[in-house]
């Protein structure tokens, strides 16, 4: 089996792939940032607005539209009802990142095996699942960018295609752009920029000034055109929603400094691993490519260090280190399945006997600590935990015999199987958890024939459900309305009383509570935003003696 793994790492990369990416795509509710780019989807198709982008009916520039474009196209072609189909693009551009993970790290090192290791690990990192399954804009950014650089890569090294390696890396790049603004050019382009100078310098560039010149025209026109194209038509709007995302860099969500220097602990299953992978004071003589292992280790310091500069920070925004990381963890793991049996100092060998055993002690624990955690909750269930915890208890014993007998190969590939296991057959059990008896989905009022109206703006996840966008109404528009009946949302309140400023105009009647919470109202996660009020005004007649 390791064998054919190795012989054949596309095919590797592509069952990684199907089974954590694409198995249970469309099990989970939307979240927040996926609402609101699923909302943004389809007001494309539905209304038109494939360029001056909305969400519920209002102006959306927040973002660059091209990650929106290929949901809606995706939507339209599977079907708007499948939250699998809109999340598809994301988890497609995963497996282009992992790809473009294996060749650039082989193009780096010469190394197959090395440059396997590497998109597997990227592929089983925590974060990076988390975006490939997500209908977020983040991945398509990174992903792009790292084509990108997979081409600069080719550029600065190389002196034939000049113009073929620079215009794909422009047009990529661009793209990058078209995902999500100069995210990934600040966070992942200029850290590699940073770390190529100081590593491989820049050299021989007589003949690469015209190529140059052409991929940064590329990068330009592809970076700029939309927000021109919005600025000219709307200009109001596209100032004030980059007056408003401008400011949000240096006013929100502020952290110290130091906040992302855990970030190793992003890749989940791997931390210890690339924490270790970090210490290049003890990996410097160890590694198989020691100019490479500088470089990528650079590149991972550098991102972080960039990333702490901006005062807005969020765990999400780490991404992108998770990707040269992935890098510098393959050559510690490279060391030790090469090495592992002629290590023999116990301070070397204990944090990988702890990290690996672990994991496999959990594969062996997980049916009894699944049932005695579940309970009851299993009902419904029981098929998923079954499969799971056969699996997991072979995949815990096969790591156990392995890091005993000291191949870590087997070992790697066993840690890979577990992560493939726990999304392939435990994901669903997620839902397990969930259950909220006051559940109360917004479908239903398609039925309703009557003009309904949005008095306060809805979370994006109540839009979504809607299945249209809100028409949007004011206090004083309601005061003015002649009909003679209509519907109004408003946000939750327990006292329904929101209305009651028309009730010389209207009989107020509150209908019903919509709640799209997924858990009960004793949990913790539990959020009233994803709750709105119902109410039903008919106009009160006068009788005029």
């Amino acid at each position: 089996m390791t064998k054919f793994i190795e012989k054949h790492p596309y095919w590797s990369i592509i069952i990684l792939w199907a089974a954590v990416y694409i198995a249970h795509l469309g099990w989970l509710y939307p979240n927040i940032m996926e609402a609101r780019n699923f909302v943004t989807a389809r007001e494309m198709v539905t209304d038109g607005n494939w360029i001056l982008t909305t969400m519920d009916g209002l102006a959306r520039y927040e973002k660059p539209p091209l990650p929106t474009w290929l949901t809606a196209f995706s939507g339209e072609l599977i079907g708007w009802e499948s939250l699998m189909a809109l999340r598809l693009p994301a988890a497609l551009v995963t497996l282009l990142l992992l790809f473009y993970m294996f060749s650039l790290s082989r193009k780096l090192t010469q190394n197959n095996h090395l440059a396997l290791l590497t998109s597997l690990i990227a592929g089983t990192s925590f974060y990076v699942i988390f975006a490939g399954r997500n209908g977020t804009w983040d991945i398509f950014a990174h992903a792009f960018m790292l084509v990108g650089i997979y081409y600069l890569f080719q550029f600065l090294s190389q002196a034939e295609k000049l113009y073929r390696n620079a215009l794909l890396a422009g047009l990529l790049i661009g793209l990058s752009f078209m995902s999500k603004g100069p995210v990934s050019h600040y966070a992942l382009l200029l850290p590699f920029l940073i770390a190529y100078g100081f590593t491989y310098k820049y050299k021989a560039f007589s003949k690469k000034w015209w190529p140059l010149l052409a991929m940064i025209l590329v990068i330009a026109l592809l970076s700029s055109w939309w927000a021109i194209y919005i600025y000219v038509y709307d200009t109001a709007e596209a100032t004030r929603i980059a007056t408003k995302e401008s400011s949000r860099w240096v006013g929100y969500e502020l952290k110290p400094f130091y906040y992302y220097w855990s970030f190793f602990t992003q890749s989940g299953i791997w931390t210890i691993p690339a924490f270790v992978g970090l210490l290049y004071p003890y990996l410097k003589k160890k590694v198989s490519n020691k100019k490479a292992y500088l470089f990528v280790l650079l590149w991972t310091i550098m991102a972080v260090v960039l990333l702490s500069l901006i005062p807005t920070k969020k765990s999400r925004y780490l991404l992108p280190v998770l990707i040269p990381l992935a890098m510098t963890t393959a050559f510690y793991i490279e060391y030790l399945i090469l090495n592992f049996r002629q290590i023999f100092s116990k301070w070397e060998k204990w944090p990988v006997y702890f990290n690996f055993g672990l994991i496999a002690t959990i594969g062996l624990v997980f049916p009894l600590g699944a049932f005695l955690y579940f309970g009851e909750k299993l009902d419904g269930y029981y098929l998923y935990y079954i499969l799971t915890s056969i699996a997991l208890v072979a995949v815990g014993a096969f790591i156990w015999y392995s890091l005993i007998q000291q191949k870590l190969g087997r070992v790697f590939y066993g840690t890979i199987a577990f992560v493939m296991v726990v999304i392939t057959f435990g994901f669903p059990l997620s839902n397990a958890l969930l259950g909220n008896p006051d559940y109360n989905s917004l479908a239903s009022l398609s039925k309703r024939q009557l003009p309904i109206y949005a008095l306060e703006d809805l979370a994006p996840e109540l839009v979504w459900d809607y299945g249209t966008h809100t028409v949007h109404i004011t206090d004083e528009e309601l005061l003015l309305m002649d009909e003679s009946t209509i519907g109004v949302f408003t946000d939750y309140s327990v006292e329904k009383n929101k209305l009651d400023f028309l009730n010389q105009k209207y009989q107020v009647e509150s209908i019903e509570t919509f709640d799209l919470n997924p858990v009960d109202s004793t949990r913790s996660s539990y959020k009233d935003r994803l709750k709105a009020d119902f109410y039903v005004l008919k106009k009160i007649s006068r009788v005029v003696n």
